[in-house]
Parts: structure tokens; C-alpha cells; sequence
């Protein structure tokens, strides 16, 4: 191969591979001779070349531009540039299964029954990049002193305005802006617990909380956890008196995978029972205004005394996952947390928490709440339903009263990784219930999302599913 052929053939896997996309302009031909220690001559000839291949176009005074003249070329770009859904056996850890999980989401071409995410054309978007557009402009919104910890101080006020409409009495200066929920949980856990330590867990739990144990080098205990009453109180009773317990981590209302909300009255004990052993409890609220109900679920904060209650929340749930916003409340370890979010990440963007503060005060939160909530009490009817009436007999599923998912038990025969595993080569995601386990509890249950619109594909991909779970049983 000549020298000048070599240099087409590796720009054009750069196209291909979506390096280079339509309408990028390469370097320069003396840009390119200089880079690749190279003669012009030989690098006009490598364009001419590609040009004759119709990958790239010459524009007099501009340079060369790539160009994907037939659509076969451009889906092979946009195929290689994203990592493809690979299936997993059950051998291999907990992480490696969730990423691949979440790869099948960003492929394009499945339907994310799997997905842990709501899906995002329920967000108003459009107006929040306005928002953000418009704060992105301003000059005096780039001061570093509102992306550095407690956070955007218009931000906060609407955090801390919204729990007190909610009653929940709030220190203004308690809240602290994170990038999300995960590192909210992630800062409540350090601040809590070293390496080594136990941490007490739900059973099932959400493989967020599981990650964040492991990453500490920390060690998790399950609790069983009743599908409507949450996590047993005997036993985690029992467990604090034999294990050091240095933490709880628990989802009170509509936990995921559960999607139960838990009793007032054992929220009430739990948080007894943490006074009692003065054991902080790390809260996971990212769920409470997906309530199904007339009125928002409490919160094991608001029965806290002795500010042992560490609440995470986000708006990943409600408004827009992109740009990554929650935070925390977290009792009497809140100087303790705003220390390690500066020492871990320094700050949280200024301009995304604006833009969603800006939001908050001008359009119409609770709108946008009320239109979610109906949206998914409605399709979580129309999954149990079908999942009723379609899995095998045997098949035991989850009653929600908040959140977007469903937790489904079938008969002990079928395997979920299994089933995971085959639904890939229809094109569906689910999520296998040995992600919610770090003992595999679970390994005849799926998690089903229902957020998106409920249309004829995906009700297609939930029976498909369940056919494949029958013929599992034969």
C-alpha cells in the first residue's frame, strides 16, 4: 500500500468509526503534512483519493469537508460510534451488568424496559435550556463563588421553599447542592462510614446504593424488605445488636425496585430505632414527588429529632437527568458533607442549577408533576395488566403507588439473567433481578420501566417478554 493510500484508508475508518462526522472539515493539507512528517503532495493525493470515494469534498478557500453521500455510510458511522448491548452471564459482577444495562439505553435500537432512567420526553427540556442559554450569557452568573459548595444560593432557596410547602421544617442553611443523587448518597456515606464498615441495606435495594458500598470499600448487609411495608424492623433490630452497624441505606417511598411506600407509623419506629442506636440513616427521596396519591408521602427526615436523617433527592426524576443536579439535607453531618464535596469534586455547575432554579420560580413545577404522576399511575395499570395476562402462570408482580417501575417474580424455573439474555436478541432491555442483590436473592425477577408512552411497541416488547419467560417453562 502506498504511503498516500494509507493515509485515505486511515482517515476514512476515523468517518466510519464517527470520529470525522458529516460536515466536519479535516486539517488543513499542511496542517496534515506537518502532523504526519509527510510531503503535501502525498496528502492532496490521499484527498483526492477520498474525495473520488465521495467521503470528503473540497470547498474552494475552505478545505475539505466530510460528506456522507448514501445513508448506508452514514448509519455505520452512528453504529460504530456507540457501544452496542452485550449479554452477560451471571458470573460476572454487579457493575459490569448495570453499565451493560445502560449501554443498551444510548444504542437507539431497544426498547429500555431495563432502564433505571424516566424517559426524558416527559421533561420540559426545551425550557430549562432556555433557562440555561439565557444564564449562560449573563456574565455575573460565571462567578465561581455559586458553583462552590453549599451551591447557587437561588437554587437552595428553592429547595428549601419547597420542603416547607411540603412541611418539612428545614434549616435554610442545611441543603447542599450535588452533581445528583449518586454523589449526594456517595458524600452521606463518607461522611458516616470508613472502609470496612457495615452498612444495612433493603432487600431488594437499588444497585446505586450497592456501588456506593463496594466503592468505599465497604461491606453490605441485606434486610429483608416487605414488597408494601418496607424494610423488616425485627431484623434490622436484631442485626444492630449483632453486627457493628455503622449506617442504614433505604428508598422509604417508592423504592426501586419495590415501589412500595412505607407506613408512617414504621418510618416513625425506624427512626427510633436509629435514635435508640444512634445509627444515621441515609434517605433516598428521588422518587417522593412521583407520588400516586392525593397528597406527597412523609419522610423519615421529617421524624427526625436528633439530625441523624441524611435525605438525598435530585431532579433526574422530575425535570431532566441531563444536567445532573440533586442534593442533600444532611442533618447534624452537614459540615462534614459540604467538606468532602469540595475536597471530591470542588463544585457543582453553576449554570445548570440556575437554569432549573429559574424553572422552579417561573413555570409551573407542580404542572409538569401532575401531568408525570397521571402519565405513570396510568401505565403501570396497563403493565400489570399485561404482565397478568401474558407472562406464565405463577407470575407475582409488584403494586407501585409512586415511580416508574415493576417488580416481577416468575415462576422459579426461569432464570432472569437468563431471560435478559434473550430478550437482548429481540431488542428489549430488562432489568435481571441479580442486580438488586450483592448475594443474588433474586434470580427468577426482572424490573420493568414503564415511564415511556405507552404504545403498541412497547406493549409488543412486554408480551414478547412474556412469551419468552413461557417457553422458558416448557
Amino acid at each position: 500500500m502506498k504511503l498516500y493510500e494509507k493515509l485515505a484508508k486511515d482517515i476514512e475508518q476515523q468517518i466510519l468509526k464517527g470520529v470525522y462526522r458529516d460536515g466536519d472539515r479535516l486539517q488543513s493539507v499542511r496542517e496534515t503534512s506537518r502532523q504526519r512528517q509527510i510531503s503535501v503532495k502525498t496528502v492532496v493525493h490521499a484527498y483526492l483519493l477520498l474525495e473520488s470515494q465521495g467521503l470528503i469534498v473540497s470547498r474552494p478557500q475552505s478545505g475539505f469537508f466530510v460528506t456522507t453521500r448514501n445513508h448506508a455510510q452514514a448509519c455505520a458511522a452512528d453504529a460504530l460510534e456507540r457501544p452496542r448491548p452485550i449479554a452477560i452471564s451471571s458470573s460476572v459482577d454487579v457493575s459490569r451488568l448495570v453499565l451493560s444495562t445502560l449501554r443498551t439505553i444510548s444504542s437507539g435500537d431497544a426498547i429500555p424496559l431495563g432502564s433505571p432512567y424516566p424517559d426524558p420526553a416527559g421533561f420540559p427540556v426545551d425550557k430549562i435550556n432556555r433557562y440555561a442559554f439565557a444564564a449562560g450569557k449573563d456574565a455575573s452568573q460565571h462567578d465561581l463563588r455559586n458553583a462552590l459548595p453549599p451551591g447557587h444560593p437561588q437554587l437552595l432557596r428553592q429547595i428549601v421553599r419547597r420542603h416547607l410547602d411540603q412541611g418539612l421544617a428545614v434549616e435554610p442553611t442545611e441543603a447542599i447542592v450535588t452533581i445528583g443523587a449518586t454523589e449526594a448518597i456517595n458524600l452521606c456515606l463518607q461522611a458516616v462510614a470508613k472502609p470496612g464498615d457495615v452498612i444495612a441495606v433493603e432487600s431488594p435495594t437499588f444497585y446505586a446504593m450497592l456501588h456506593a458500598i463496594e466503592r468505599m470499600g465497604m461491606k453490605a448487609v441485606e434486610v429483608p424488605t416487605h414488597p408494601t411495608l418496607g424494610i423488616d424492623l425485627d431484623m434490622l433490630s436484631q442485626l444492630t445488636r449483632e453486627l457493628p452497624i455503622a449506617a442504614c441505606m433505604v428508598m422509604p417511598n417508592f423504592q426501586n425496585p419495590l415501589g412500595y411506600r412505607m407506613p408512617d407509623e414504621r418510618k416513625r419506629a425506624l427512626v427510633r430505632l436509629a435514635n435508640d442506636r444512634d445509627i444515621p440513616i441515609i434517605e433516598n427521596g428521588v422518587y417522593n414527588e412521583l407520588y400516586y396519591g392525593e397528597a406527597p408521602p412523609s419522610t423519615l427526615k421529617s421524624f427526625d429529632t436528633k439530625g441523624l436523617v441524611l435525605y438525598c433527592s435530585s431532579f433526574s426524576k422530575t425535570l431532566t437527568s441531563a444536567y445532573r443536579i440533586g442534593w442533600t439535607l444532611p442533618g447534624r453531618y452537614r459540615d462534614q458533607v459540604e467538606k468532602l464535596k469540595f475536597l471530591n469534586t470542588l463544585t457543582t455547575p453553576s449554570i445548570p442549577q440556575l437554569a432549573i432554579a429559574e424553572y422552579l420560580e417561573r413555570d409551573g413545577y407542580d404542572h409538569q408533576l401532575r401531568r408525570l404522576r397521571k402519565t405513570y399511575e396510568q401505565n403501570a395499570r396497563l403493565m400489570r395488566h399485561t404482565v397478568t395476562r401474558f407472562f406464565p402462570e405463577g407470575t407475582r408482580v409488584s403494586n407501585p403507588e409512586g415511580g416508574y417501575v415493576l417488580w416481577v417474580e416468575l415462576p422459579g424455573k426461569i432464570d432472569g439473567m437468563q431471560l435478559y439474555q434473550q430478550a437482548l436478541e429481540h431488542g428489549i432491555t430488562i432489568g435481571p433481578g441479580y442486580m438488586f442483590s450483592v448475594s443474588n436473592r433474586f434470580p427468577n425477577f426482572i424490573r420493568l420501566n414503564y415511564s415511556s408512552e405507552w404504545t403498541h411497541e412497547v406493549e409488543q416488547a412486554a408480551i414478547t417478554i412474556g412469551k419468552i419467560a413461557a417457553n422458558a417453562m416448557r
